[in-house]
C-alpha cells in the first residue's frame, strides 16, 4: 500500500500536516516548494487549525484544476511522545479512510516532528498507518464492500528516497507482524487447528527461509512431553510442537527463544468452563500468534540474531480420554505434576516447551500467553502482566514496550510464590496450588521450567482483545506483543 514518489500527482488528495507551534510561513513554503500548490490564503487566515488527531479538508486551485488537500492536526510538535504520535497518525489515517479515499499522496516534511531523526520518524508513520488501517476479516455473504485506503505515496523534497524506503520498510515490517498476530487470532478455531496453525508456519519459513521443524505426537512421546500430551488427551485433533529457526549470526549461539502458547480452542477440559467463559477461546493461541508475528517481522528486518521460536499447540477438549484433575503426570523436564485443573492446561503446554527450547541451546528465553483471568483482574486490559527470574533482562523487554506503545507491568516472583506450585503431597509440581495470586501462580509454574536461564513470562489474557475500536485498529485482535518482542530482537 505504501510506496515512495519523487513528486505528487495532481489526481491524487495530498495529505498535509499542521503543527499548532509552527510558522504557518514555513509549511505554506514547504507546500509550495514539494508541491507547487499555494495554500497561503488558506493557512494564514487562521481557519485551518484542526485539533490533533483530525483531518479537514480544504479545496485549492491548480493549474487548470481543483484539488483537495487533507491536513492533518499535529498539535504541538513538541510535547507529544513517540505513542502519542503514533496514536495520532493513526487516528487521522482512519478518518481518511473513512471519508472514501482510496488513493492519496503524503507530504513526508510537513507530517514529521524532526528532520534530523526522519527516518525514525518515517518507520513509526508507515507502522501507525499500517496497523490503523487494518480491518478483521467476517465470514458474511453478500456484505458491502469494505472502505479500504488502497495506495498511499510519500513523497519529500528535501529527504534521500532510498533513506524514506528503508525506513518505510521497516516500520511496516513492525505493522505486518502485529497484523499477522491479530490475523491468526481472529480466525475461528475450526479452521485454524494445531495443524493448520503449523502449515501457516511453515509457509512463514518458506518466505523467510527459516529452518523448521514440526514435532507429531510420536516425537513427544520420544522426547517424554508428558504435559503437552495431557492437555492433547481428549482431542481428536493431533498436537504439533512448531519450531522455527532464525540464523543471524554465523555460530548457532546467544539464541533468544520465544515461547507461544498455541491453545487453538480451550473449554477447560473437565474443569469445564461456564457457556459465557468459551466465547472467545478461539483466541487462546494468542502468545503463539505474538510469535509468529514477531518472526514475520525478524524475517522481514534480518537482524545479526539468533532467534528460535517454539510453539506448542494443541486444543483442550473433553472425552473419554481426556486428562482428569488428581492425574500425575510427567513432564519433559522429568519434574512430576499434579493435575488439580484441567483449565490451567497452557502452563503445561508451556513447561515442555520451555524445556525444549533449553534442549536446542536457548540462552534466555521469552514465553507469550493468554495465561490467566488472574492478570485481568490485576491490570485489567491495559497493561500486560510480566514475571521473570533475571531483572535486567525483564527491563529490556519493558523498555521494547514502551517503545512500541504497549505497556507491561512486572508481578513479584520471590521464593515464597516459587514454593507454592511445589506445594503437592505426591508429586513435584501442582499445576493450581490457590486461587490467590492467580496470575503469578501460572507465571510461577512456567518459571519452574526455565531455572537457569534467564527468562521473561508475559500474560497477554487482559491486552490481547480490545474490546472496540481505537487509533491502531478495530475491535477484536490487537497482537499485543508481536512488536515489544520483535523491538527487542532488533535492537
Amino acid at each position: 500500500m505504501l510506496t515512495i514518489t519523487q513528486k505528487w500527482k495532481p489526481e491524487d488528495p495530498l495529505v498535509v500536516g499542521v503543527s499548532a507551534d509552527e510558522n504557518q510561513s514555513i509549511l505554506i513554503e514547504k507546500i509550495k516548494d514539494a508541491a507547487g500548490l499555494h495554500t497561503a490564503d488558506y493557512l494564514k487566515s487562521g481557519l485551518i487549525q484542526p485539533p490533533p488527531g483530525r483531518v479537514e479538508n480544504v479545496i485549492v486551485p491548480y493549474e487548470n484544476q481543483m484539488v483537495r488537500v487533507l491536513c492533518i492536526g499535529l498539535g504541538s510538535r513538541q510535547m507529544m511522545t513517540k505513542t502519542d504520535r503514533r496514536n495520532l497518525w493513526g487516528q487521522a489515517f482512519q478518518q481518511i479512510e473513512a471519508q472514501g479515499v482510496e488513493r492519496c499522496s503524503l507530504l513526508l516534511e510537513t507530517l514529521i516532528p524532526d528532520g534530523q531523526q526522519y527516518k525514525e520518524w518515517t518507520a513509526l508513520l508507515a507502522e501507525a498507518i499500517g496497523l490503523s488501517t487494518y480491518k478483521q476479516g467476517n465470514y458474511k455473504t453478500g456484505s458491502d464492500a469494505v472502505k479500504r485506503l488502497k495506495s498511499l505515496s510519500i513523497f519529500s523534497a528535501q529527504f534521500d528516497q532510498a533513506a524514506m524506503e528503508t525506513a518505510v520498510a521497516e516500520g511496516m515490517a513492525y505493522a505486518e507482524g502485529a497484523n499477522t498476530a491479530r490475523k491468526l487470532v481472529h480466525l475461528p478455531s475450526n479452521i485454524l487447528t494445531a495443524s493448520e496453525l503449523a502449515a501457516q508456519s511453515l509457509k512463514m519459513a518458506e518466505r523467510f527461509g527459516f529452518d523448521a521443524r514440526i514435532l507429531e505426537k510420536e516425537d513427544m512421546e520420544n522426547l517424554g512431553m508428558g504435559a503437552l500430551l495431557a492437555v492433547n488427551q481428549g482431542s481428536v485433533e493431533p498436537p504439533k510442537l512448531i519450531v522455527l529457526k532464525y540464523q543471524g549470526l554465523e555460530e548457532w549461539g546467544d539464541v533468544t527463544a520465544l515461547v507461544g502458547k498455541g491453545i487453538t480452542y480451550d473449554t477447560g477440559g473437565y474443569s469445564i468452563k461456564p457457556k459465557t467463559g468459551m466465547p472467545g477461546m478461539k483466541g487462546d493461541m494468542g502468545g503463539a500468534a505474538a510469535v509468529l508475528g514477531a518472526m514475520e517481522t525478524i524475517g522481514r528486518i534480518k537482524p545479526e540474531k539468533n532467534v528460535m521460536a517454539v510453539i506448542p499447540s494443541t486444543d483442550n477438549m473433553i472425552s473419554g480420554g481426556a486428562f482428569k484433575p488428581d492425574d500425575v503426570i510427567t513432564s519433559m523436564s522429568g519434574q512430576t505434576i499434579e493435575v488439580l485443573n484441567t483449565d490451567a492446561e497452557g502452563r503445561l503446554a508451556l513447561g515442555d516447551a520451555v524445556t525444549y527450547a533449553r534442549s536446542e541451546g536457548a540462552d534466555r528465553v521469552i514465553d507469550v500467553a493468554t495465561l490467566t483471568g488472574g492478570v485481568v483482574t490485576a491490570l485489567g486490559s491495559w497493561m500486560t502482566g510480566a514475571m521473570t527470574n533475571d531483572e535486567s533482562f525483564y527491563k529490556q523487554i519493558e523498555k521494547a514496550g514502551q517503545e512500541t506503545g504497549e505497556g507491561i507491568w512486572l508481578l513479584p516472583y520471590n521464593d515464597d510464590y516459587k514454593a507454592q506450585v511445589r506445594k503437592s503431597r505426591i508429586a513435584d509440581l501442582n499445576n493450581s496450588p490457590t486461587r490467590k495470586a492467580h496470575a503469578i501462580m501460572g507465571g510461577g509454574f512456567v518459571g519452574a521450567f526455565a531455572e537457569g536461564v534467564p527468562w521473561v513470562h508475559l500474560d497477554i489474557a487482559g491486552t490481547f482483545v480490545a474490546e472496540s475500536g481505537h487509533a491502531l485498529g478495530p475491535e477484536g485482535s490487537t497482537g499485543v506483543m508481536a512488536r515489544t518482542i520483535a523491538y527487542y530482537v532488533n535492537h
